[in-house]
């Protein structure tokens, strides 16, 4: 609690449960370990920004930090990633049964994503299910559109839907004229506990 600001303990009380706040906690105190190694800052001096659509970023004394983050966590799982410059994005998932797969697929998912998941077996559309998740998440929060961007709309790359762990990849539904560097690196972080994707621009 010492390593948070107000602000931050003001958005800790609003967990209702204890859990909630407690990875709340840990998770924003690990952030402010790594960025004050980074920025080689003190901690009173590293507050935090959103931009537009909420993503976050780092200040110290008040002026932007030269360094970019995001931050995920899902159950006893957390990811940090940093970068000196640019965009990125991760997603972490614990790999949990849920009850409304076929609607998340649905909704989520565009055409040639929910064939794919459909000819899996049970076990492999889970695993798939979880991959395309968390690399749907890490590309929007690299963009930083948050829920303005509809995740059906876009699919993630087709090699990664085969089996590849890395590619590039470029947003089909963002016009070239309008944001033509807008490449992006896509990387598979998952394990046997839990599904992850990181992506930046390159």
């Amino acid at each position: 609690m010492l390593w948070l600001n107000e602000e931050e303990r003001e958005r800790r009380g609003k967990f209702e449960h204890a859990g909630a706040r407690r990875r709340f906690v840990l998770c924003r105190a690990a952030l402010r370990a790594v960025l004050r190694e980074e920025l080689r800052c003190d901690n009173e001096l590293l507050t935090f920004g959103e931009l537009r659509h909420g993503k976050p970023f780092a200040l110290v004394e008040g002026t932007p930090a030269p360094i970019s983050f995001n931050v995920s966590h899902s159950g006893k799982h957390g990811l940090i990633a940093i970068a000196p410059n640019g965009r990125l994005g991760v997603d972490v998932e614990e790999r949990t049964d849920r009850r409304d797969f076929d609607r998340l697929i649905e909704a989520a998912f565009g055409h040639d994503e929910q064939i794919d998941l459909r000819q899996e077996r049970e076990s492999g559309k889970f695993q798939l299910f979880y991959k395309l998740w968390t690399v749907k998440e890490a590309l929007i929060k690299a963009l930083g559109t948050g829920l303005s961007l509809d995740p059906a709309t876009f699919e993630a790359p087709v090699a990664m839907r085969q089996g590849a762990l890395t590619s590039l990849y470029r947003f089909p539904c963002i016009p070239e004229a309008k944001w033509p560097e807008a490449k992006w690196h896509v990387e598979d972080l998952g394990n046997e506990q839990f599904a992850a994707a990181i992506a930046f621009d390159v």
